[in-house]
């Protein structure tokens, strides 16, 4: 990862670890002591996209999605008082691309209010965020990655993007940026030939291409 003009970052689940709450949120609306299977399904389907989490579960416990909705958003909204924990590592990375000169930049699905929220609770500090709900279209569409490039006037391939989900690794790759997915313990995505690293640490160490 070295002499890296930036790295372009999701949010959560890739800086900040936000799936626990979120999977015991939809898992407790299915049962009230969900339990580790139940836990593992949901996290299966929370790592392709929250929606598409909320809608399946709702047909296949049969349950309204509104009362899942509700239980997404009040996790979100608790994380204003109680935000969810950065990831192992991340604050470590972050200061090496600091380091090096590089940007870190962050392209979310969040609202720019929640993001930026987040960010200022855990004084995590970042060179520019890009958010979906601004009018950018959800990746895997590279729009958010592309806006970026274009604003800092950055090289594809002098950039890298670093995501939890395999639409994070299309954007990049879409966009002309290498893309790295950081894995899920116990949950498998198909990524295709995505690179993919188990800790963010990881990233200092990558070969160059």
């Amino acid at each position: 990862m070295a002499d890296m003009e930036a790295v372009i970052w999701d949010l959560g689940g890739t800086l900040l670890n936000t799936y626990p709450d979120v999977d015991r949120a939809l898992a407790a609306v299915i049962s009230a002591e969900p339990g580790e299977s139940l836990l593992q399904e949901v996290a299966q389907l929370t790592r392709r996209s929250s929606g598409e989490a909320i809608s399946t579960l709702a047909r296949r416990y049969d349950l309204p999605e509104h009362d899942l909705r509700t239980a997404y958003d009040g996790t979100k909204a608790r994380w204003a008082d109680r935000p969810p924990p950065v990831m192992d590592g991340a604050r470590e990375v972050l200061a090496a691309v600091r380091a090096t000169g590089g940007l870190n930049l962050v392209a979310t699905h969040r609202e720019r209010d929640s993001a930026e929220a987040l960010l200022a609770s855990l004084s995590l500090a970042v060179d520019d965020l890009v958010c979906a709900p601004d009018g950018f279209a959800r990746k895997p569409d590279p729009a958010m990655v592309r806006a970026l490039l274009e604003r800092h006037r950055l090289e594809p391939g002098e950039c890298l993007a670093v995501g939890d989900r395999p639409a994070d690794v299309a954007a990049a790759r879409a966009a002309g940026v290498r893309g790295v997915l950081l894995r899920t313990p116990g949950v498998a995505l198909d990524a295709g030939d995505a690179e993919q690293i188990d800790h963010l640490p990881e990233l200092l160490t990558l070969p160059d291409r």
